[in-house]
């Protein structure tokens, strides 16, 4: 499944790890620096890694992949950021820590309709200015792991791995059906721990700040409402893969649309600017790029694992999509799983099968793969079963129905898929919504904790041991 990839050489994955160290030490240690450069060493590095593509390896089908990737993702977010950009949303009452729980409860479940990168771009501002008289970091970390990560876990609209995997043929409702008791935990216990943490600083804050707090404005106040339209229309595009750069003209046509026709004053109440979106547009060039090698050797040298159990996938995607972009990643892990797990002469006979409009020897099939052949088919019955009737199933369809249809196998899938969701809010880069989040705060004013920072004082101690419970309930075995 997917493009042949290259052997690049280990040593081009150097590149790539200098850029994540020079993104996550140079805001602390050398801010005014880095704030002038960033731009210079994104593109140096990324200039090494397509130099190194294009004329050492001559893979130019891959240099335009990813191209055309970077152009999707970039065309997603900043769609989403723009229209996003033109609602103005007033909250009414204070911000106290149940209705903050409430909020982020919200910025759950509507992730999974709007997309992480579209709650977060939605929600952030009104999310800033609810809590503007008493917020700090954690209202930021917590929003990042719950509304741009965790939350969106049960549609493929949830998040980009998701989608790229309902791409690949895995069906649209079985992430729902398979993720919800992840979900349900992950959320639950974030919810948790963040209502206790700003019950703490709510009590600790100063009458006068909590006096502020409680003076609500008269009503709820949305402005820009038409600009729910202009999401629609970007959220449709991202079914639409053919032809090519038709999705990303209706985005972008979008975008320019909800500019030109929001009012000048909804943009000023939401402090919009489109700084945010060029510092992310402009770090992704070099991390698309330099990224390259070390996707390319994970895929290629992970059928030398053998057969692995879910756990390694579980951590093996998670760790890896909290350093990478865990949309590239999750494919990643997906192709090495169909390369491992997969059986070519179960795959053959039951394609012969539905060829032949017989699927009903399936259930009288004999030898050895008999067995894989039955929870084939009738995985191709519950997900595909119009392409079964026609027999005009294809063998990624078939592919994918072997994995689903065998309990142990599919937990592989699901172990991927909570392993790129959940891991990818373990650093500002792990999903392309964190970065946004962060980079809007900044620009009004919030303390954010630095790259470094965010792990250490926020990653580790609060996600740390929600994934290791996910192991422990649902992985382990």
């Amino acid at each position: 499944m997917g493009q042949q990839l290259v052997e690049p050489n280990p040593w081009m994955i150097l590149p790539f790890g200098l850029l994540l160290g020079i993104i996550a030490l140079a805001p602390t240690l050398f801010p005014h620096w880095w704030a002038k450069h960033y731009p210079k060493v994104a593109y140096s590095l990324g200039a090494i890694t397509l130099g190194y593509y294009l004329f050492g390896l001559h893979a130019y089908e891959r240099t335009l992949h990813v191209g055309y990737e970077y152009l999707s993702f970039i065309a997603l977010i900043g769609s989403l950021f723009v229209v996003s950009g033109g609602i103005h949303i007033n909250v009414k009452g204070e911000a106290t820590p149940c209705t903050n729980t409430l909020y982020l409860l919200l910025g759950a479940l509507l992730a999974n309709l709007l997309g992480t990168t579209g709650a977060s771009m939605l929600l952030i501002r009104p999310w800033i200015r609810m809590n503007r008289h008493r917020i700090t970091g954690y209202h930021v970390v917590f929003f990042i792991f719950i509304v741009s990560n965790v939350g969106g876990c049960l549609t493929p609209v949830g998040d980009p791995p998701l989608f790229l995997g309902y791409l690949k043929g895995i069906p649209f409702w079985w992430v729902a059906e398979h993720c919800w008791p992840m979900w349900a935990v992950g959320v639950g216990f974030l919810l948790a721990l963040f209502y206790i943490i700003d019950a703490v600083n709510y009590r600790r804050a100063p009458q006068e700040i909590r006096s502020r707090q409680a003076e609500a404005p008269e009503e709820w106040r949305f402005e820009g409402l038409w600009n729910i339209g202009y999401l629609l229309v970007i959220l449709g595009a991202v079914f639409l893969n053919r032809p090519p750069f038709v999705r990303e003209a209706l985005m972008l046509g979008a975008a320019a649309a909800s500019w030109f026709t929001t009012r000048k004053q909804v943009h000023e109440a939401n402090q919009f600017t489109f700084h945010p979106i060029q510092e992310v547009a402009i770090l992704f060039i070099g991390i698309f790029a330099t990224m390259m090698p070390a996707l390319d050797w994970l895929q290629n040298h992970a059928g030398q694992l053998g057969q692995p159990s879910p756990a390694l996938f579980y951590w093996g995607s998670g760790l890896l999509s909290s350093v990478l972009d865990n949309a590239p990643t999750y494919l990643s892990f997906l192709s090495a799983a169909f390369g491992m797990l997969i059986d070519p002469e179960v795959i053959d006979k039951a394609q012969l099968l539905m060829q032949n409009h017989t699927t009903v020897l399936a259930g009288m099939a004999t030898g050895p793969h008999a067995e894989q052949i039955r929870y084939t088919v009738e995985a191709l019955q519950k997900y595909h079963s119009a392409a079964l009737a026609t027999g005009n199933a294809g063998r990624e369809e078939i592919e994918v129905a072997f994995l689903l249809g065998n309990h142990e196998f599919n937990r592989y899938i699901l172990a991927i898929s909570i392993g790129a969701v959940f891991f990818g809010a373990n650093t500002y880069i792990g999903n392309g919504p964190n970065f946004m989040v962060k980079a809007i705060a900044d620009h009004q004013k919030v303390r954010t904790p630095s790259f470094v920072g965010y792990i250490i004082k926020y990653a580790l101690p609060c996600l740390g041991p929600l994934l290791l419970l996910i192991w422990l309930l649902f992985f382990r075995r």
